[in-house]
């Protein structure tokens, strides 16, 4: 069952940047076993989950087992060390060719010639392996189960229009909420399927928009995380009172940090620029935004709170204590051959400290000895505010006496098919 009071788990969007997440959770877990007993395994700390991009996938994936709760982080751990380009967009020489490969060429020849040839690719890479492995990591069949058994108070996903220019938040709840919307931000419910997921995590480029139906917002969708100006908001609407905020990139550079001048930008600098702006800047913006309401908000009388609907959010912020830029950069001889060769048309390229592009190619690298990297810093990272964690969800610091007598727990399977 669901934790009081009830906690928002706020995933952002990185593509490959996502398994720093799932070593947060895994550490999240860890600790509240250690605290709670094992009759915690099956119960769920978060009542409202909230994911954009790639964080719309672990989201879904966890709501979809929120009766089962550390299970079902151990299924996303495994998938995430064990990660393959190839299960996630077309890597091999073909399906680069067919996608990336002609979508440079029509930007370098023009589109006379491209229009001439009818030659209209959609995106750089075809993440058609994608939606295979949402049918077998995210069995949203089970999310009515799980909100009508009162495991789960609420799941959204963001998504862009490219339609409309709009950003939606698509949620499924347990019971009627109030909508709300903004200035170019509206809240959708309905029944979520696979089609949010690939819609909610198409990089911009990189992988093609998804057509979605609804009597609001039909159309073709991209990444949750372009013109999301409020990633907070949605898990707040939703009902959370308290929020665990998982970032895919340090929230601060390190004062009086020193780089050196290359020369003239190339396009994956320029594009691994773009990606930190859209993926990265509105979650450390809007995590300011709440504390700037939360320090003015303890300066009101009670009798002036009660004229505001605002509220003070408690909020827990964990991201990467490295530069994930610099680790991808260890690792970009793991990207796919077909692909380093596509990568180095427009400036990725070298390794460790010679390395260029690394900030595009960390939004890309599905593969095993990065993705695990980032699982180990998440865990890690967390473990290392054990005080911090403990506090925010307000878990005793020691074992709970009596926790040993349910050791014998048995914990349902809900291992990959």
């Amino acid at each position: 069952m669901i934790e009081t009071p009830t906690t928002g788990l706020v995933l952002s969007g990185g593509g490959a940047r996502a398994a720093y997440q799932v070593g947060v959770l895994r550490a999240i877990a860890r600790l509240r076993r250690e605290v709670l007993g094992p009759r915690a395994r099956l119960s769920n700390p978060f009542g409202v989950i909230c994911g954009t991009s790639a964080g719309a996938i672990n989201a879904a994936a966890l709501a979809c087992h929120a009766d089962r709760f550390e299970a079902s982080v151990e299924v996303l751990t495994k998938v995430w060390q064990n990660f393959s380009a190839d299960q996630v967009y077309r890597a091999d020489s073909l399906g680069v060719i067919r996608s990336g490969a002609q979508w440079l060429t029509m930007m370098s020849i023009g589109w006379v010639i491209a229009r001439f040839r009818r030659a209209r690719p959609r995106s750089l890479l075809n993440n058609a392996p994608l939606a295979d492995l949402l049918q077998r990591l995210v069995p949203l069949e089970r999310l009515p189960m799980v909100l009508g058994g009162g495991h789960l108070q609420a799941l959204a996903v963001t998504a862009s229009s490219y339609t409309s220019g709009e950003h939606f938040t698509f949620f499924s709840a347990s019971r009627p909420m109030t909508l709300w919307e903004r200035s170019q931000r509206v809240a959708a419910p309905t029944v979520l399927t696979h089609a949010h997921l690939l819609a909610s995590s198409a990089i911009p480029f990189v992988f093609p928009a998804a057509h979605l139906d609804h009597p609001r917002a039909s159309g073709w969708f991209g990444d949750g995380s372009m013109r999301q100006t409020a990633p907070l908001s949605p898990a707040i609407h939703l009902g959370a009172q308290r929020l665990l905020i998982i970032g895919a990139g340090r929230m601060h550079e390190p004062a009086h940090r020193q780089v050196a001048d290359a020369g003239y930008p190339s396009l994956a600098q320029i594009a691994g620029h773009a990606m930190s702006s859209i993926f990265l800047d509105a979650l450390a913006v809007d995590i300011e935004r709440m504390r700037r309401i939360n320090r003015t908000l303890a300066l009101l009388p009670d009798s002036a709170l009660g004229d505001t609907p605002l509220r003070p959010i408690e909020a827990l912020v964990i991201s990467p204590s490295q530069r994930i830029d610099d680790i991808a950069a260890r690792h970009l001889h793991q990207l796919p051959a077909p692909v380093r060769a596509l990568l180095r048309g427009v400036g990725v390229g070298g390794e460790g400290k010679t390395a260029t592009g690394s900030a595009l190619a960390s939004y890309l690298l599905f593969e095993a000895p990065f993705t695990s990297e980032l699982v180990a810093l998440g865990e890690a990272d967390t473990l290392a505010r054990r005080d911090e964690v403990l506090a925010f969800f307000h878990w005793p610091r020691q074992r709970r006496a009596g926790a040993a007598g349910v050791a014998g727990l048995r914990e349902p399977d809900i291992s990959l098919p």
